[in-house]
Parts: structure tokens; C-alpha cells; sequence
């Protein structure tokens, strides 16, 4: 029988039993003799384990920064020639290093709170077979496992998608065979019924590496733009452009219902007037459309108070840099990392967003606390995952290691907070869930045991 995660439909994932773990990257920010790792959380609210790291694996090697990870296979897996359910289960977690290029295989069996090593994949590998380095994003998909990388084999661009196979987990080869204009890379996501692969930008290594380069920004030179791309003959069709004032087209969420040809794309910031938005991708008629759908202004502030880096601005950003949508594609959560800010908007309606709920936590100068403490928490929302049955809503609050230091100068911590979600709209913070005792390594991305709102796609209605 296939893997009883795999689920035919976004209802039938909603219906599905909750999740007990949550898995979460934790890296290591300034001690280079130290090993990132994967923290395991407990998250069922009836167990003495709730809000508690109950498992912990350390990475084999150093310098690796653990950024965003995925399963080795998911409901997809349901849609696709090549996939046989019935002898794949989703059981590993491929979790790459952004710094280092390894990838981890990581095996979850037979005890989830003790998640074991498999094999590393090594960057010369990636490299080799896929002319890429610097992987980010992992899913699971038609003909393998999909590994977006933001640099080439030089470790410049252009950056692209590699593939690797979903058995073994080899690195088989480059997805793209016509890549068109395409340069710069960063998220990816599709709609399977129209093959139709969407992939957004970031920018190069070199771009990233040390953080922000105020030049590239104010020179516009960051990602501003997403791609359409033919699935089947793995070419480019199509670029949207954003305007060059909207700075770092980051995260992809397609709807999940697989006959809605739309999604969202979250923008970091305007140079114009350090707003953030949020930008809805569609298919009208035979044509693909990108239209602006949220703007997020940034909040005054006295220069005294701001990093350097935003002294001479006299606001803080929200620095949109995560968003997530609920399975029944009818709540978006909106991570304003620079205001220490989480939205959830109603997008029953996509063309017009509703603002239903918030909550405030973290942020640049406001530094509010969680409900279970009076401390000043840095940091914000970052890494947004929404369980399957949309009721439950994770974050963490660090970005990458050199951005974090520019932004938070004095430290961001590590945190993991979770937030109850109305099912007619509304958030609020558990006050009984604040998980702090990550060893003295920083969070980044969480993956639910079973999947969760960003990790699976569908293909039945």
C-alpha cells in the first residue's frame, strides 16, 4: 500500500491525522569548529513534550548553514509515470548546506525523534553532474527530485535546477535545456495539470554571501523578475518582470488545488520606499499575468535605533523574506522579518486580499516579547510553515547568518514560536509553545512530520 502520507487530494491532507514533530535546521553562526544540525521539535499539544526538542543529529562536517530541506517524496508521488507509491514512502530528508554545497540524506527510520545520517551527497558531486553549487530548494516531482542552486560550478550564475534521482538520490544532471534568459536564481514551484514549472530570483553567491551589498540593491541589480518554463520540454517560455525598483522575488506558493493556475510571490523590498509586497502570478485565458496584490509599507524610525545599514533610510522595513498558503489556499501568511510581524490575509478572492489576522513578535526596534516571557526577543518571523489542517502556524525567526548580522547587529537568538489559527480567520501566539534550546545554533526552516502547506503538490480535484 502507498505511504499513507501520500494524499490524493488537498482535502484528503487536511483530514489527515496532525502532526506529532516538526523537523528544524539549525545552524552554526560564527564558531567554525562547531557542526549545524537537525533539531527535532515535539508538537502535539496532548504530549509532556510539546514545545520541546526531543531529538537532535549533528552534520558530519563544518561550514555548512543549513537553509531549506525536503522530503525525498510526497503526495506527487501519486500523479507521476516513474513513481511506484507502493515502494516509496516519505521517509528522508534531504537537508543541503547553502555555504558548504553538500547535501545530507537523512533518514527518519525507525524512530522519527532519532533521525539518522544515510550518505552526504558532496559538492563536487552537484558540480559535476549538474554544473550547479549552493543548493536551496528541494521538491519532490515528475522524474526525480528537483534541487534548485543559486550558483553555477564556479559558484557564480547562472544558478538553475538540478536533478537527482528519487531512489538512490544520485545527482543525475541539469534540469534546464534551454534556459533562455534566465540568470539568477532562487525558489521554484508548478502547477503539474498545465506543465508549467515557475521559478523566482535571488542573486548570485557573491551577491549573498557577506549580506546586503547596498550597491547591488540601490543599483537594482538583485532578482526583480520570475520565469514560466515548459515542463516536459524543460525550456523557457516566458519572464514576468516585477519593475527593477522590487528587489528580490523570493518565495514561490502556487495554489494547491492542481486546477488553479495561480499563486504568490513574495517581493523583499522596494528601493523606492522600503515597502514590501506581495505579487499574484495567473493565467488569463492563454496568457500568464503577474499583478501586485499587497503592499506592506515600511515604519518610521528614529536613526539612533536602526542598523547601520538603515540609518540613513530613518524606517524599518518589513523585509517580507517567507510567506506560506494554507492547503485549502484560503489564508496566506505573510513573515515581515524587519518588523517583527506575521500577517495572514484571506485570499479566497487572490485579486484582493483580505487582512484577518496578526500577530507581533521579534523585529528590529519593537523587539516585542512572546506571551510566556517579558524579554525582548530579536529577530522575526522568517520560515513560515502552516499544518496540514491549517490550524497550526510555526515559525522561527533567523535568515541567513551575514544578513542576520547586518539587520540584528546585536544578535538574533533562536526561536521557534507557534501561532493558533482561526479557521474563519485570526491568529494568536500559544503562550505554552516558545522552543529556545537549540544548543546555541540558529533556526532557519521547519518540515512537519507527514507534510505540511509547502511540501506537497496534487493532482486530483
Amino acid at each position: 500500500m502507498a505511504d499513507p502520507t501520500f494524499y490524493r487530494t488537498p482535502q484528503d491532507a487536511a483530514a489527515a491525522p496532525a502532526e506529532e514533530l516538526a523537523y528544524v535546521a539549525a545552524f552554526n553562526r560564527g564558531d567554525v569548529s562547531r557542526p549545524d544540525a537537525l533539531a527535532v521539535v515535539g508538537v502535539d499539544k496532548t504530549t509532556p513534550d510539546f514545545g520541546k526538542v526531543v531529538g537532535w543529529l549533528d552534520m558530519p562536517g563544518v561550514g555548512d548553514e543549513l537553509h531549506h530541506f525536503g522530503w525525498n517524496a510526497c503526495s506527487s508521488a501519486l500523479c507521476h509515470a516513474g513513481h511506484d507509491p507502493d515502494h516509496m514512502e516519505r521517509r528522508y530528508l534531504l537537508v543541503p548546506g547553502i555555504r558548504s554545497s553538500r547535501i545530507h540524506v537523512i533518514d527518519t527510520q525507525p524512530d522519527p525523534r532519532q533521525p539518522r545520517l544515510d550518505r552526504v551527497i558532496e559538492a563536487e558531486e552537484l558540480a559535476r553532474r549538474a554544473g550547479y553549487s549552493r543548493p536551496h530548494t528541494l521538491h519532490c516531482g515528475p522524474d526525480g527530485l528537483f534541487l534548485s542552486a543559486l550558483g553555477g560550478a564556479g559558484e557564480e550564475g547562472p544558478g538553475g535546477i538540478a536533478m537527482l534521482d528519487h531512489s538512490t538520490f544520485d545527482v543525475l544532471e541539469r534540469w534546464e535545456l534551454d534556459r533562455g534568459p534566465q540568470y539568477l536564481a532562487y525558489d521554484f514551484w508548478w502547477h503539474l495539470k498545465a506543465g508549467v514549472l515557475v521559478t523566482s530570483e535571488w542573486g548570485t553567491p557573491s551577491m549573498i554571501e557577506d549580506g546586503v551589498v547596498p550597491e547591488l540593491l540601490l543599483g537594482r541589480k538583485y532578482g526583480h523578475a520570475i520565469h514560466l518554463w515548459d515542463m516536459a520540454e524543460r525550456r523557457h517560455l516566458q519572464t514576468l518582470e516585477l519593475g527593477d525598483q522590487y528587489q528580490m522575488a523570493l518565495e514561490l506558493r502556487p495554489a494547491h488545488h492542481p486546477d488553479k493556475t495561480y499563486g504568490f510571490l513574495g517581493v523583499v523590498v522596494s528601493v523606492e520606499d522600503l515597502s514590501a509586497s506581495i505579487w499574484l502570478w495567473h493565467l488569463d485565458g492563454s496568457e500568464w499575468k503577474i499583478t501586485k496584490v499587497i503592499d506592506i509599507p515600511a515604519e518610521p524610525a528614529d536613526a539612533s535605533v536602526l542598523p547601520p545599514l538603515l540609518q540613513g533610510f530613518g524606517a524599518v522595513p518589513p523585509l517580507v523574506t517567507d510567506i506560506d498558503l494554507s492547503v485549502d489556499d484560503q489564508f496566506l501568511y505573510v513573515s515581515c522579518w524587519g518588523t517583527g510581524e506575521l500577517r495572514q490575509y484571506n485570499v479566497t478572492d487572490p485579486f484582493h486580499p483580505q487582512l484577518t489576522g496578526s500577530v507581533k513578535i521579534g523585529g528590529i526596534v519593537a523587539k516585542a516579547p512572546h506571551p510566556s516571557s517579558d524579554a525582548e526577543l530579536r529577530g522575526g518571523p522568517q520560515m513560515v510553515e502552516v499544518s496540514r489542517d491549517g490550524r497550526r502556524v510555526y515559525f522561527t525567526n533567523s535568515l541567513y547568518g551575514s544578513w542576520d548580522d547586518q539587520f540584528y547587529p546585536d544578535g538574533v537568538g533562536a526561536w521557534m514560536v507557534m501561532a493558533d489559527a482561526d479557521p474563519t480567520g485570526g491568529i494568536s501566539l500559544d503562550p505554552d509553545f516558545f522552543v529556545t534550546d537549540f544548543r546555541g545554533l540558529r533556526v532557519h526552516q521547519v518540515r512537519l512530520q507527514g507534510g505540511d502547506a509547502s511540501s506537497d503538490s496534487y493532482c486530483f480535484s
